[in-house]
């Protein structure tokens, strides 16, 4: 199965007023960031795929809003049997990463422009492995069993679905603190957000209950934890991540209304300078959940 073997389109792009992603997607510097979090978590994590314990042999693996392509593009380069498609709202993310493809000469992955919250242009049972990881920056909570209903009809008997998302993490920054905190915060008033009172991202709780509210079956967890205090190995690669990250949320903070550009930026400002402070201490933390297809 390969992209130009889909289904007529089912998945075509929102208008970019209909975007709900809460940075825009098309900024070069999300574009980097996303490139660098791909390779920090999978390292932090174990590898591409530490809870599975094989893929078949020539297996179909699809990656939902996969985004500049870095979990796709590594899963093509270690198992060079395997067919992998990555899918993502973006089309021009979408050029980057086929020329990204091309360009380290990996003929097995392809990338197509789709909207994961529509149906999507593959056909029944296509795929062995579907991967998601970090969706909750645009999905609503109405998206999430549409595509878990999706991801059943794309699946092939047996075949797995595996979900990784994260909650902000716990530091000493009291603006980190802050900053995470307006985040939640408008991520509940733009209704993109599970948590019952816009404290938290709320998604993780959830993962394990709509797998199995979907029909999936051997539902399972695992846990992992990132350490990034001032001094470790880690330190500085998730510090960038995060304060360009924090950077990029400064529109969507004040279009929802959590706070002015004036509060703001003297909060983002405080941050990046509390979280290079030598006594700074903080640990990131996501869950991966995991079902398979009856």
């Amino acid at each position: 199965m390969t992209a130009a073997e889909a289904e007529a389109p089912g998945g075509d792009s929102q208008p970019a007023g209909e975007r709900t992603y809460f940075i825009d997607a098309e900024e070069a510097a999300e574009l980097a960031r996303l490139m660098q979090q791909d390779r920090l978590v999978t390292e932090a994590m174990g590898g591409l795929l530490p809870e599975l314990e094989a893929l078949p042999s020539a297996a179909q693996v699809l990656d939902l809003a996969c985004g500049p392509g870095g979990w796709a593009l590594e899963m093509a380069f270690r198992y060079p049997k395997a067919e992998v498609i990555g899918v993502d709202l973006s089309p021009s993310i979408v050029d980057y990463a086929n020329a990204q493809a091309r360009s380290r000469g990996l003929s097995n992955v392809q990338f197509a422009a789709m909207n994961i919250t529509q149906p999507l242009a593959f056909a029944d049972a296509s795929f062995d492995l579907i991967n998601a990881r970090f969706l909750a920056g645009f999905m609503r909570p109405q998206d999430w069993p549409r595509l878990l209903t999706e991801c059943r009809r794309l699946l092939k008997p047996g075949g797995v679905i595996r979900l990784t998302e994260s909650e902000w993490g716990l530091t000493t920054s009291p603006a980190t603190q802050r900053y995470y905190a307006l985040c939640s915060e408008a991520l509940k008033r733009a209704g993109q957000s599970f948590s019952p009172d816009g404290h938290h991202l709320g998604i993780t709780p959830m993962l394990a209950p709509l797998l199995r509210q979907a029909g999936f079956e051997d539902v399972r967890l695992r846990g992992g934890a990132l350490e990034w205090s001032s001094g470790t190995p880690q330190h500085y690669s998730t510090f960038k991540n995060i304060f360009v990250m924090f950077d990029l949320l400064k529109p969507f903070l004040v279009r929802t209304g959590v706070a002015s550009a004036e509060e703001v930026e003297p909060l983002y400002q405080q941050a990046v300078a509390e979280m290079q402070a030598p006594d700074f201490f903080a640990v990131w933390f996501w869950l991966t959940a995991w079902g398979r297809q009856p």
